[in-house]
């Protein structure tokens, strides 16, 4: 209506007081309600034709959108296994910080089991403490049978040599026992050192080998107590927590809560532009923003982001064959848009609905000096008409809460 008027001002009144004082024509006789498409032809027809093109040059040049929110992430409450509740520590809705206990399961189980991991860590230290004592023992048992076979050696030397100086005086007999004996004390020398080997191979690798395995498993059984806490991940608020204590939980079942993360939904808007104005949309581009949450406020924005897809067209592989036919909606250009001054989303409540118009800005190409006269004209004419844009939003934002609270059967 606001386009059609002023395009009436440049077309259809010229036409009327060229009739009127030109040709002398007089509203009621020559100009009646009946002849008035006769008499005012050109200026109705080239009205309607400077409307429509007025009103595709704003909407395209300076695309506006109502499907516009302040989407924010929520964070499910689940345990990362299943169990029945033991204790609830928050509300229905309540303020969390982070590592705050929400809920605790039943550990009963899980405290069985770190206790017999943590006894297995004991019984380990205790085997470390009887291989080094073997080892003391091994150590004792080298030294004494180095000592028997030193005194057999000794012993089996005296002798040889006498037989050498005086050969008769002792037996051959006594020798080939002597030497005997010196082999079997020689036998106990290796084998006391074999033992060491070993006692020392159990203090050194086999025992820690058991602690460490002792103690994954200690550690193992402390991370599966701890699955019995439900703790905050981040800072923000717990609401719609419903359970209770006595009730199963596990991941196949709905959430026990959901958790909305401190600031969420406050530093972002999203909105869904037309694919027309695909071509239109650029990052950098300024915005103005109306929420239903804070009437009567125009939020100057900036968009951040354009996403270069569109939803509507994803698609999952399965047995049948895509038909473009079947996608109901053509979807829309998601573009994000955060405020131009620090606070500007102040006082809207995350998963507002907005309406946000988007302007086209051509001054660097205006400024340009290879731009033509007229090229230059056609630019300013569409940066111009965003203000027509403008106006329709603050009057769209004016009527907002009487559309809301009036209009809609409230």
């Amino acid at each position: 209506m606001f386009e059609l008027m002023f395009c009436s001002l440049l077309t259809i009144l010229p036409d009327y007081l060229y009739r009127r004082y030109a040709q002398g024509k007089r509203f009621g006789k020559e100009i009646t309600f009946f002849s008035i498409w006769y008499e005012l032809r050109w200026g109705i027809t080239r009205c309607l034709m400077l409307t429509v093109s007025l009103i595709t040059m704003i909407f395209y040049f300076h695309p506006s959108t109502t499907s516009a929110a302040l989407y924010f992430r929520t964070v499910p409450i689940l345990p990362e296994g299943a169990g029945r509740v033991a204790e609830v520590k928050v509300g229905f809705s309540e303020p969390v910080k982070q590592g705050d206990v929400l809920f605790t399961l039943d550990s009963s189980r899980q405290r069985a089991a770190f206790e017999t991991a943590a006894r297995k860590v004991a019984e380990v230290d205790a085997s470390m403490l009887a291989a080094q004592s073997d080892v003391v023992r091994a150590e004792a048992q080298i030294q004494e049978a180095k000592a028997n076979y030193q005194q057999a050696r000794d012993e089996l030397d005296t002798k040889s040599d006498l037989q050498r100086r005086n050969p008769g005086i002792v037996p051959q007999r006594d020798i080939e026992k002597l030497q005997v004996l010196v082999d079997q004390r020689q036998a106990g020398v290796d084998a006391a050192t074999a033992v060491k080997q070993s006692a020392a191979l159990q203090v050194s690798t086999l025992i820690p080998a058991q602690k460490a395995s002792a103690e994954a498993a200690l550690a193992q059984a402390q991370v599966d107590l701890d699955k019995t806490v439900v703790r905050a991940g981040v800072d923000g608020r717990v609401e719609q927590f419903l359970v209770r204590t006595g009730d199963v939980v596990n991941q196949l079942m709905r959430p026990a809560g959901v958790l909305i993360p401190e600031g969420a939904g406050r530093g972002a808007l999203q909105a869904g532009f037309g694919q027309i104005e695909a071509q239109v949309m650029k990052e950098g581009m300024l915005a103005e923003a109306t929420c239903i949450s804070k009437p009567w406020v125009i939020i100057p924005m900036v968009v951040t982001t354009v996403q270069d897809y569109i939803a509507a067209g994803q698609f999952r592989s399965g047995e049948q064959l895509i038909d473009p036919q079947n996608i109901a909606r053509p979807g829309t250009i998601l573009v994000y848009l955060e405020p131009l001054y620090n606070g500007g989303l102040d006082g809207v409540t995350a998963g507002s609905s907005c309406i946000v118009n988007a302007y086209t800005s051509n001054h660097e190409e205006i400024s340009a000096k290879d731009t033509g006269t007229f090229r230059k004209i056609a630019l300013h004419v569409v940066d111009g008409v965003g203000l027509v844009h403008a106006l329709l939003l603050r009057i769209q934002a004016l009527l907002l809460p009487i559309k809301t609270l009036v209009l809609s059967g409230h």
